[in-house]
């Protein structure tokens, strides 16, 4: 068979096979009894020794379908999805119409914007970083500005990304993981990820918090962080290459309108935080600043998929990989260098892996602190 289209590696956890595809950067989810399936096709010299294996194996199936559905898998598995929102603009000093200055990690930013609109996509996440004192030079600086309908990011003078107007959340991201490589002294190449999630750490381990939107994941960062704990990264956490430790994000808590009564109680000054809203389908928005934690990064221990829901009662329960990775990968960025991709499938296998369903505050806390003891003792 065309052994071209195998997985690089292939990793068991428990019941279920990750399969990484180094041509296409594709995680893929398998059984057990697809990857013998899988494993016999490939190992086959043609279609007809494959069909005798599955004979002999007393496969009792169509043999052609098999066939055919493995190789439209491999086939799929294989396929290199190209960046549709690709765009290439030219620096324009002339959109600098709006200046904002941060400190964040003893390194002065400076951002310019071309209108309201715009900065407030971006600025209201890092507000509680601004600095009125404007510096000679800055260490960094970003222009983010609309050109041709176009939202364009540039970071010293070069283009990073540009996307259409309506997808601003991939230029949101983007800017937040420069910010990050700006203050870690670090480039793209230096991570094995960026995942779409909130950690937290009580200072010895973190615990990388996943979920859909509108799961709760950053109201209970912000629960927890007002009980004690620190919020290393909210909605963008990296994990680097050279020790597989999350690091430090600057960005404020974003939460919704639905969170605020929530955390009304906990957050005093909640009321006094700006409410945006530059998105209909998302609502209002409130960024809240939490101190940062001692050190810039720390080992993770465990993943949790958040599931808020009202009237639930707390429930921590071990969970599969196959559950964890359909809501990881889906929205966040991972390396296509091969030696990356074994250290994060590596990486994942030393992670317990959990499911969170909650609605109470003071048991969902208690959960979360009697895991971190469980963790730090380990």
């Amino acid at each position: 068979m065309n052994n071209d289209l195998a997985p690089t590696y292939a990793y068991k956890f428990g019941e279920d096979w990750v399969l990484w595809y180094a041509k296409s950067n594709n995680y893929s989810v398998v059984s057990l009894h697809f990857k013998a399936l899988l494993d016999a096709y490939l190992e086959s010299k043609d279609i007809e020794e494959f069909q005798q294996t599955l004979q002999l194996k007393s496969v009792a199936s169509n043999l052609k379908q098999i066939g055919s559905a493995l190789l439209q898998y491999l086939e799929h598995c294989n396929t290199v999805v190209s960046d549709a929102n690709e765009r290439h603009y030219d620096y324009n000093p002339a959109n600098q119409k709006i200046s904002r200055h941060y400190l964040i990690s003893g390194k002065y930013i400076e951002v310019n914007f071309d209108s309201q609109l715009v900065e407030q996509l971006f600025h209201p996440a890092l507000a509680y970083l601004e600095v009125t004192h404007k510096k000679h030079s800055a260490d960094t600086q970003f222009d983010i500005y609309l050109e041709n309908n176009d939202l364009c990011l540039f970071k010293n003078k070069a283009l990073i990304k540009a996307s259409y107007k309506k997808d601003y959340h991939f230029i949101q991201g983007k800017f937040i993981f420069e910010i990050i490589n700006t203050i870690h002294d670090k480039k793209a190449s230096d991570w094995l990820a960026t995942f779409h999630g909130s950690t937290i750490t009580d200072g010895i381990n973190a615990i990388l918090l996943i979920g859909n939107s509108g799961k709760g994941k950053s109201t209970l960062s912000s629960l927890l962080a007002s009980h004690g704990f620190y919020i290393l990264a909210d909605d963008v956490t990296p994990l680097g290459c050279d020790n597989q430790n999350l690091y430090y994000n600057p960005s404020a808590v974003s939460v919704k309108s639905g969170a605020f009564k929530v955390l009304k109680p906990y957050i005093q000054n909640l009321d006094d935080l700006a409410t945006i809203s530059f998105n209909t389908t998302k609502g209002a928005l409130k960024y809240i600043p939490f101190p940062k934690p001692k050190d810039n990064q720390y080992p993770c221990s465990a993943i949790i998929m958040v599931n808020y829901s009202a009237n639930s009662e707390t429930e921590l329960e071990k969970t599969d990989i196959k559950t964890v990775l359909e809501v990881l990968i889906s929205e966040s960025w991972l390396s296509p260098n091969p030696k990356h991709a074994k250290q994060l499938l590596d990486w994942l296998q030393s992670i317990a892996l959990y499911q969170l369903y909650y609605s109470d505050t003071a048991s969902v806390v208690d959960t979360i602190s009697h895991l971190f003891k469980t963790l730090d003792h380990k």
